[in-house]
């Protein structure tokens, strides 16, 4: 499968599951816009590669959001793939969750998706194609516990999934979600930390403890998420719409 003449911008895209989805839909011929908060990690995932650029911006403010989607359009073109991959965890439990937590958790990993997608609708619509996706999480399609504001903001966007790829499924744009497990991100090792400095298990024991929910017993890998990020923005996805397809290994 090759993706010439498609422009792919990905949030969140200088680490972890985003890198290695940039580094794939380049790979495999799309010219790649990488967009995240800090240059220094988008400088270094965008070195050597001649079709990929990056742009600073936080996805939690549309302005800014608008703005990075313009300047990728004039530097590569008109945007047909966008992966809305920028997200952020915080454990807490519930009871000491306050709204201002449960804000920012909808602010990244809810209006990051949002304003991306409102952002690149209409280049879409007149480009006459389009694959909208989201990396949700397998928080998206069941409960855990002490993440409610996470397992709240991604359940929020499994369900703006669904229903624009109804609005949608008339044109030739559809809109996906892919629901990771755990996967061996820079998240992943911030959750790690965190059970080792709550509960004083090993780094091993915390770790060994997050697997477990995985049937095979192990994280995903970045490189996996990736390729269900490939195969959606395929040709041969194009009567794929409105799915939350877990890359979990069982999970869910």
């Amino acid at each position: 499968m090759r993706l010439e003449g498609h422009h792919a911008l990905v949030t969140g895209g200088g680490t972890g599951v985003g890198r290695a989805i940039a580094q794939a839909l380049a790979a495999h011929g799309a010219r790649v816009t990488i967009t995240g908060r800090r240059e220094a990690p988008l400088r270094e995932t965008a070195e050597g590669q001649a079709e990929m650029g990056w742009i600073t911006g936080d996805v939690t403010r549309a302005g800014e959001v608008t703005r990075v989607v313009e300047q990728a359009s004039q530097e590569r073109g008109p945007v047909t793939i966008a992966v809305a991959n920028a997200g952020a965890a915080e454990s807490k439990p519930f009871a000491k969750t306050t709204a201002q937590d449960l804000d920012a958790m909808l602010a990244v990993n809810l209006h990051g998706v949002f304003n991306l997608w409102q952002a690149v609708l209409p280049g879409m619509r007149e480009a006459g194609r389009g694959r909208l996706i989201a990396i949700a999480s397998t928080a998206g399609l069941k409960g855990y516990p002490y993440v409610s504001g996470y397992v709240a903001a991604k359940h929020a966007v499994v369900g703006l999934t669904r229903s624009l790829a109804l609005e949608l499924a008339k044109t030739p744009i559809t809109v996906n979600a892919i629901c990771p497990g755990f996967a061996e991100t820079p998240m992943l090792e911030e959750s790690i930390d965190n059970i080792v400095a709550k509960t004083g298990r090993s780094r091993e024991e915390a770790a060994k403890a997050l697997a477990s929910g995985n049937p095979q017993g192990r994280f995903v890998r970045p490189e996996e998420v990736a390729d269900a990020v490939l195969w959606l923005a395929g040709d041969g996805a194009g009567a794929v719409t409105g799915q939350a397809i877990s890359v979990s290994g069982g999970e869910v």
